[in-house]
């Protein structure tokens, strides 16, 4: 059987999106050479890995078997890769850290700090969701994760590093702005600007509210934290977000964090990453990083 690495690593790519074109996509390749390099690898094995029944595509039972052992393989050459670039040098080596998109407004700066401190590393930084990040951990794709509450599904180490306080926010100007101790019952009547089901803010505030049988009225659903303070801003309604999202715009004086009883919400910053993984030497100093120095970079909270 004369099968590539590449090609492995296009038909585990497939095989755990079964799609074409997302794999397609994550490669930076184009779906023709996605589908030839298929082709060419299931006449390399002589099976057929995928079957299409309508407009979606199933692995067959050789698919499934092989996708199994392909992230057995994938795994250990990572793990060559990670060792070797550690001989390397005790301060250099891969780091990927994937962290949840509201914990960017701070992730970027501690990281080009730790940068300076190891100039030799090589980081790949990836911001997305929390369904992106919970199915990139699942799939085991960064060494690091630094995110809102870790999951029950998934088995893994956790660790608090920092409060992530949620706030309520507002436009200068809002009629509420002045006022001091102001009721959940008193914003019932306000249209806030909320996050897609799902994220970690949403299902963070959907419990509070209920825990004190309070309904908000949502008219809008946004999925970046970005487009609520904008939205926010020009007077579509109220938002709720981690107060470490909003430093550049209180600091200019384009919105304000309304006096709410009961907030803010408190929630955890965690470092996380999969039980059992190998964890580089570099990964720890970042670990570490993280945990003795995450503080400096949040102005807020």
């Amino acid at each position: 059987m004369n099968i590539t690495l590449r090609q492995l690593q296009v038909f585990e790519r497939v095989a755990r999106r079964l799609s074409f074109t997302r794999a397609a996509e994550e490669l930076y390749l184009t779906q023709p050479a996605v589908s030839m390099q298929i082709k060419q690898f299931e006449e390399a094995i002589g099976l057929p890995l995928f079957e299409r029944l309508g407009k979606k595509i199933y692995l067959t039972r050789a698919g499934e078997e092989l996708y199994r052992l392909s992230k057995t393989i994938s795994r250990q050459l990572d793990e060559a890769e990670q060792l070797i670039e550690e001989l390397k040098g005790a301060d250099g080596g891969r780091l990927i850290v994937a962290v949840a998109s509201t914990v960017h407004y701070f992730a970027i700066r501690l990281l080009a700090d730790f940068c300076r401190r190891y100039p030799k590393v090589k980081v790949n930084f990836k911001v997305t969701n929390r369904k992106g990040l919970l199915q990139q951990l699942e799939d085991n794709e960064a060494d690091i994760f630094l995110m809102g509450q870790p999951p029950e599904e998934i088995d893994v180490i956790a660790e608090a590093f920092m409060d992530n306080p949620l706030v309520i926010i507002a436009p200068v100007g809002h009629p509420l702005a002045e006022k001091r101790g102001i009721s959940l019952v008193d914003l019932c009547s306000e249209t806030f600007l909320m996050r897609e089901q799902g994220s970690g803010t949403r299902t963070s505030v959907e419990r509070f509210l209920t825990e004190r049988g309070i309904g908000f009225h949502s008219s809008m659903e946004m999925n970046t934290n970005g487009a609520i303070k904008q939205g926010v801003e020009v007077g579509l309604g109220l938002g709720i977000v981690s107060i470490h999202t909003v430093e550049q715009e209180l600091e200019n004086h384009r919105l304000i964090v309304l006096d709410v009883e009961s907030f803010p919400i408190m929630r955890q910053w965690y470092i996380v990453h999969r039980a059992g993984k190998r964890i580089s030497g570099i990964s720890l100093a970042f670990e570490d990083f993280v945990r003795t120095e995450g503080r400096r970079f949040v102005k807020f909270g």
